[in-house]
């Protein structure tokens, strides 16, 4: 399995734009979801590496307008709230009008990091009784 980093980035109103570089050569695309980029960037890397796309697993990254386009229940208030910082500056970040530097940007990483591992210790009862759990299959 080859993995290949996979930058996505806010293309246009309904488009996301991504790119990669495999064996020094940078290859993009645009599509209208995540699902349609990644299978065109699977053909490019086809058409231009002879590369399976099953042989291929994407490392995805995200700039800050594509994340939070893609990933619409991330509030900006409650990610901005955690790092401590203004909403609209959140906002700016969110839109491409302003960037973050590398350190503010591990920032606001870490604290979506820290939002996803909240939510993962959220457990549900329902009638007074707490939910089983279900256990993963493991693949062999």
């Amino acid at each position: 399995m080859k993995k290949v980093l996979l930058i996505i980035e806010k293309a246009g109103a309904n488009e996301l734009w991504g790119r990669a570089v495999f064996d020094d050569n940078l290859i993009t695309d645009m599509a209208p979801s995540m699902e349609s980029l990644q299978k065109k960037m699977k053909k490019l890397l086809h058409d231009f590496h002879d590369l399976s796309s099953g042989k291929i697993e994407f490392d995805i990254a995200y700039d800050l307008t594509a994340l939070f386009t893609e990933k619409k229940y991330l509030n900006l208030s409650e990610v901005a709230q955690q790092l401590g910082i203004n909403r609209s500056l959140m906002a700016q970040y969110a839109a491409g009008k302003k960037f973050p530097s590398p350190e503010r940007a591990r920032e606001i990483e870490k604290a979506i990091h820290d939002l996803g591992r909240d939510l993962l210790s959220i457990k549900i009862a329902v009638r007074g009784k707490r939910l089983a759990r279900v256990k993963k299959k493991v693949k062999a």
